[in-house]
């Protein structure tokens, strides 16, 4: 087996935990330091899951399109552009990591940005683990177990006001410590597998009724 079909699970386990641990802002650790460099190790994650599905990227101007592919197509750029944003605003916020840029102007915008793009990455995120959601759950314990958490998404979702920050009508994060970190987390993995099994649902139903 290559290398790189070895390290690709890990590689997106690590990935998923590391945007589950950002989604908690600064409120997870005492210095802003700790989500900055998280920040950077999810990007350099980022690279090197590009760099092992690149035939991807090179091969989105050729060929015919199907609704499988025009999806994926959407559903991947739709990361890379939310990643690109969380880049660039991050720099602009950064007050450790990249603070020798001396970078203070578009604050504001910055935080906006960067809040609104962490909440789509997230979004965009679970719609692409719903492309492959046959690939990580098999049996009727883990898919039961997938859809139980996907129906308490739903709660979560509207719960956590994740709407609010898809459209930014919610100006600053909010993380409601009576409920606890668990709590968040958990809520955050359902609200993941809500959109995730939503795509899967939506995929299959797409092959269904083209045949």
């Amino acid at each position: 087996m290559p290398i790189s079909a070895k390290i690709r699970m890990p590689l997106d386990i690590a990935m998923t935990v590391a945007t589950l641990v950002l989604m908690g802002g600064n409120y997870f650790f005492e210095s802003t330091a700790v989500h900055e460099i998280l920040g950077v190790v999810l990007l350099v994650l980022w690279a090197v899951h590009i760099t092992l599905n690149r035939r991807f990227f090179l091969s989105l101007f050729k060929g015919r399109y199907n609704v499988f592919r025009i999806l994926q197509a959407v559903v991947n750029c739709g990361i890379l552009l939310c990643a690109i944003f969380l880049m660039v605003s991050g720099i602009m916020l950064s007050n450790h990591v990249f603070s020798w840029l001396g970078i203070e102007s578009g604050a504001s915008f910055a935080r906006n940005t960067h809040m609104l793009a962490s909440h789509w990455y997230l979004i965009f995120v679970s719609l692409h683990i719903g492309l492959h959601l046959s690939l990580f759950i098999r049996g009727k314990v883990a898919t039961g177990i997938t859809f139980a958490l996907a129906a308490y998404g739903i709660y979560a979702f509207i719960a956590r006001g994740l709407w609010k920050y898809l459209t930014l009508q919610q100006p600053f994060f909010f993380l409601d410590l009576e409920r606890g970190y668990l709590l968040f987390t958990l809520d955050y993995i359902a609200i993941m597998a809500l959109f995730a099994v939503a795509m899967h649902l939506a995929m299959t139903a797409m092959v269904k009724y083209s045949r």
